[in-house]
């Protein structure tokens, strides 16, 4: 039986980037992809509880059942898992998104929301990021990268409550390798942009700038990034700090 791989994203389904992916995923197996109808950027977590869901299918792509799903990217995966596939999927593969997924915006993305709500559900999962916002994005670079990925996952899984967060350059026509990594630390130094209307109301746009608060060390996504090499990041679902004890000191509680 060949895999069944659960392609996903936050861009929607008429994004070049789940379009790319979906076409070069086809020799690994039987490719489902559900999608949001809207593009859903910087949703992560999110699902819908206070509104129905609606769910269309949508002409074949490459030989691929394609959906479209009124929600947000973790509706997409829960509704493909639970009610539209014939069974539990070998991986879950979301992207690629346009944009880059890494350090801090690895919480905030939607593409990793899907990742996320895959390994939430015990299946292998990834997401594919491409360090360019253009809607017509070169993405050929990117394609031996995520074949040689999802092959090896799908030949030996993932740890438990693990899942992988690929960002790829942007503008560089050979990868200068790929390195498994950590998330830089940094942070966005956000603001809202005011501007008015044509009633003159005034309304809010949100721009910022990241900072990355250690650019000199190699054992980072953003430093890969900057210097042509992909990085990979393992992540995980529970976000619980692991020195347990030290918050029990911290706080007093011994119990």
């Amino acid at each position: 039986m060949k895999p069944l791989i659960l392609v996903s994203n936050d861009d929607g389904i008429d994004a070049k980037g789940v379009h790319e992916l979906v076409r070069s995923l086809q020799h690994l197996g039987e490719v489902v992809c559900v999608c949001p109808e809207q593009p859903q950027s910087g949703m992560s977590m999110a699902l819908t509880v206070n509104d129905m869901l609606r769910v269309k299918r949508v002409e074949d792509y490459h030989g691929a059942a394609m959906y479209k799903v009124s929600g947000t990217p973790v509706d997409c995966v829960k509704m493909a898992v639970d009610n539209l596939l014939p069974r539990k999927p070998d991986v879950v593969v979301s992207g690629i998104n346009h944009g880059s997924n890494a350090a801090i915006n690895v919480v905030y993305s939607g593409t990793m929301g899907a990742a996320f709500e895959g390994s939430a559900y015990g299946i292998p999962s990834i997401g594919f990021s491409l360090t360019s916002h253009s809607e017509d994005a070169d993405f050929s670079p990117c394609l031996p990268v995520i074949d040689r990925l999802v092959k090896m996952v799908l030949e030996k899984g993932l740890p438990e409550g693990v899942c992988l967060n690929v960002n790829m350059p942007a503008q560089v026509k050979e990868y200068k390798g790929i390195r498994v990594v950590r998330g830089c630390r940094g942070r966005w130094d956000d603001r809202y942009d005011e501007y008015r209307d044509p009633a003159r109301r005034p309304f809010y746009w949100l721009a910022g700038t990241f900072i990355n608060t250690e650019p000199d060390n190699q054992d980072t996504d953003e430093w890969c990034l900057e210097h042509g090499i992909v990085s990979v990041v393992p992540v995980k679902l529970d976000p619980t700090y692991e020195k347990i004890d030290e918050v029990k000191e911290l706080l007093g509680i011994y119990g």
